[in-house]
């Protein structure tokens, strides 16, 4: 069975910097920028401003959800030009 949120041996998983996760307490996807005291930091995929989430409500993304997060990450990025 998979962890759920607010499972003790989920919470001590620490998600990488880099890793795409989905915060369970916003329902938003978002890449790991960095770990500030009991928060991690989170920013959409698209680019804006980070959010601060409890690290026991993030979950990691199953194949297919990671996949597209990165599609629309990409398409996010065709429109700006980059």
């Amino acid at each position: 069975m998979p962890p759920t949120p607010r499972d003790p041996d989920h919470a001590t998983t620490p998600h990488p910097v880099g890793a795409i996760v989905h915060d369970t307490a916003r329902d938003r996807v978002g890449r790991v920028m960095d770990h500030v005291g009991p928060y991690v930091q989170l920013r959409p995929l698209a680019g804006g401003l980070e959010w601060d989430a409890d690290p026991g409500l993030l979950r990691s993304l199953t194949p297919t959800e990671s996949l597209s997060a990165r599609v629309a990450e990409a398409n996010a990025r065709s429109r700006r030009g980059r």
